[in-house]
């Protein structure tokens, strides 16, 4: 493990000296202390002309977690078939926010674009999530039924009541994550808090924007508190009510965007000229198109999108070893690991996104306010995995005293497979949120896709969101070959690997 864990750094460092890593404005100091002075005086009066921002980011993730639940749940009953896993794999390797740009054309800037865009990748999340939980289920109660009973009976009565509290929990965990989608869906235009997040950055009202910041950190630490799983038709049922109306819906703009609009343009050209829109099939322009996007577009954009996803997931790493002791108690005592588990919470709360916007306003658009942005993200996941881990392990009577000598030789060994476990299963993680950061000027793929939206070319626009599905399934498939070459499983802490 050691070993593989060498070449990972090797080609980290690698990866740095050929990676854009500086910082490009003036007076990122001066930037910083206003954006502390804002934190430390939070605009809360404004608070009440969000509150629709608020009740759509609530109302966006409620029904596109429902829709994703309801398809997961269908789809995780044929997750052993081939062609089902390789669709679940290819939708939930797109991120919300591509999702939302591939919606736009067709169903506009409104609520469905924003509950779509969070419930179909969450479909494929939950697919695999909940076929692997009723894979794992117990069968000893299916024995105590009739051996004719129907399928559906058996389910109901021998499978669901064994994993019901699992398949409740990780749902629970995922409309988490839906907040979070939710609030970042406003960085694109939608309604949500994301939307008035953006403003207050971009115009500098960073007392508003600590405001706004402060409403989600408490929206999501309050969830234990109101959001039970018995409640949750309910919820969704108001959130359906209570969600915009004002819906431009048109078959034609789906028929449109997927037999003509998506198709490469030189299909198109001779018959958009005419205005025919006749199709016709020019292999040598095609061909010709093809070439100069992959290598003007698609190439840098995946050089430089596993460029700073290798050393974002290094980084994660480093981060986590340094992190998660001073979540464990077996280095720290009670008042500072409170204090360290309040600060991680907000760190993991607090989306990659919004994380790497703020540094692009300090450090300009090089790759380091990514770096650090999926780093602190990641690492602070990763680091209260550890640490909970790590709070397993009862030590040996002969266990070193020191702190130092302890965490080297007592607790990180036996936690490190794990550790690594955990890494490996963020590392698509990492490389989506890699590609999606393209969008704040960073040259990873997602910079190239927001330009083609941008001009309105979107048959562009799908190539190179597909080449990044592709791209986030190969990391996902060689993610999977190395855990299984060093035998490493999480064990028995909870994974949020999704």
């Amino acid at each position: 493990m050691l070993k593989t864990s060498l070449y990972f750094v090797a080609i980290a460092l690698l990866c740095a000296g050929l990676a854009d890593i500086e910082v490009t404005t003036l007076n990122p100091w001066d930037e910083l202390q206003r954006i502390f002075l804002g934190a430390l005086r939070p605009d809360l009066l404004a608070l009440y002309s969000f509150k629709s921002a608020l009740l759509n980011t609530l109302t966006f993730a409620f029904c596109g977690l429902a829709l994703g639940a309801l398809l997961g749940a269908i789809l995780s009953f044929f997750f052993h078939l081939h062609c089902v896993r390789l669709a679940c794999a290819f939708v939930r390797a797109i991120h919300e926010i591509f999702w939302a740009f591939i919606f736009l054309p067709i169903v506009g800037l409104n609520p469905i674009c924003g509950v779509l865009a969070i419930a179909l990748p969450y479909a494929g999340i939950f697919a695999k999530v909940y076929a692997e939980i009723l894979q794992e289920a117990d069968a000893k109660p299916l024995r105590g039924l009739p051996i004719h009973t129907r399928a559906l009976v058996r389910f109901f009565y021998g499978v669901l009541p064994g994993v019901y509290a699992d398949l409740a929990n990780y749902t629970a965990y995922r409309f988490e994550c839906a907040l979070r989608s939710s609030a970042v869906l406003g960085f694109i235009g939608l309604p949500t808090l994301g939307f008035h997040l953006e403003t207050a950055f971009r115009e500098g009202l960073y007392a508003q924007a600590a405001a706004l910041l402060y409403i989600f950190y408490l929206l999501i630490a309050s969830l234990k508190y109101w959001f039970k799983a018995k409640l949750a038709p309910l919820y969704v049922a108001l959130s359906l009510l209570l969600i915009s109306k004002d819906i431009a819906f048109s078959w034609s703009n789906i028929s449109r965007f997927l037999t003509y609009e998506i198709l490469p343009w030189p299909m198109r050209r001779q018959g958009f000229l005419d205005g025919s829109r006749d199709i016709a099939l020019p292999w040598s322009s095609l061909w010709q198109w093809l070439s100069n996007i992959f290598t003007s577009e698609i190439g840098p954009g995946l050089y430089h999108t596993i460029l700073l996803t290798q050393i974002a997931l290094v980084g994660t790493g480093l981060f986590t070893l340094l992190a998660f002791a001073a979540l464990s108690h077996h280095f720290t005592g009670p008042i500072s690991r409170r204090v360290a588990r309040y600060i991680m919470v907000v760190v993991r709360t607090t989306p990659e996104y919004i994380l790497a916007y703020v540094f692009v306003l300090l450090w300009g658009p090089s790759m380091l306010p990514a770096i650090v942005a999926i780093t602190l993200h990641n690492g602070a996941i990763l680091a209260h995995l550890s640490g909970q881990r790590a709070d397993l392990i009862t030590l040996s009577p002969d266990a070193p005293k020191g702190r130092v000598n302890r965490y080297f030789y007592e607790i990180l060994p036996r936690i490190y497979g794990p550790f690594l476990a955990f890494l490996f299963y963020r590392w698509e993680i990492i490389m989506r949120e890699s590609a999606l950061l393209g969008i704040l000027g960073i040259y990873t793929l997602g910079f190239f896709i927001d330009s083609a939206i941008a001009d309105d070319k979107l048959d562009k626009a799908m190539l190179i969101i597909f080449s990044t599905a592709l791209l986030n399934m190969a990391i996902d498939s060689i993610s999977q070959r190395v855990r299984q070459h060093l035998r490493i499983t999480p064990g028995t802490v909870n994974t949020l690997d999704e």
